[in-house]
Formats: structure tokens, C-alpha cells, sequence
């Protein structure tokens, strides 16, 4: 099999109630990479697109954070309302969604 063109992954990390930091679970991010995936596969890209669950990509103030490579484009701040136009823009045209994206400049500067 040949490798995927772009690979998503989406923080589903936890942390307790109330951390300092927050957490992406407790911001819908299993609901994010499952409605993602489940688009996925409806969609028919499933062999040259992969969407992975993610421990802590360290940017839980952020969060749902999602990196993807190879491009390393950073999401931030995704919600369940940004996921359709997420897949149709970055997953199905390869073009990131510049209003949830974190610039290099902000990526891990906490």
C-alpha cells in the first residue's frame, strides 16, 4: 500500500477536571476525530487520507487541537461545527482552513 497523502491527528487527550490547561476530551475531540473519520469513509478516500486520535499535541489552551502531515499545518480551537467544512477543505481539497489554523509563530509557546 502506498503511504497516505495527508495524515490527520486529532488530540483526544484528558486530563482532570478543572487542570489549569484544559483538555481536548473535554472539548469534543473524540467526537471530532470519529465524526472525521466516519466522513472518511463515506467519502471513499479512505486509502490515501489517514485520521488518527492523538495524546497531547501540546496546545490545550487551543484545543481540539489537530496537526497534519506532511504539511504540518496546526488546527486549533475546532469544534464539532467546523468539521464539515474542515474535511471538504483540507481532507477532500488539500487547501487548510486559514481561520482555524495556529500559526508557527503561536504553536507551542506555552
Amino acid at each position: 500500500m502506498p503511504p497516505y497523502e495527508r495524515h490527520f491527528f486529532v488530540c483526544v487527550n484528558e486530563r482532570p477536571a478543572k487542570h489549569r490547561r484544559g483538555c481536548c476530551a473535554s472539548k469534543n475531540g473524540e467526537e471530532i476525530r470519529a465524526r472525521l473519520k466516519l466522513m472518511l469513509q463515506k467519502s471513499g478516500l479512505a486509502w490515501k487520507v489517514r485520521i488518527n486520535s492523538a495524546g497531547c499535541l501540546d496546545e490545550c489552551e487551543r484545543g481540539v487541537a489537530i496537526v497534519v502531515y506532511p504539511e504540518g499545518v496546526w488546527y486549533g480551537g475546532v469544534t464539532l461545527d467546523d468539521v464539515e467544512e474542515l474535511f471538504e477543505n483540507h481532507v477532500v481539497n488539500g487547501r487548510p482552513v486559514e481561520r482555524l489554523r495556529i500559526s508557527n509563530d503561536e504553536t507551542r509557546e506555552s
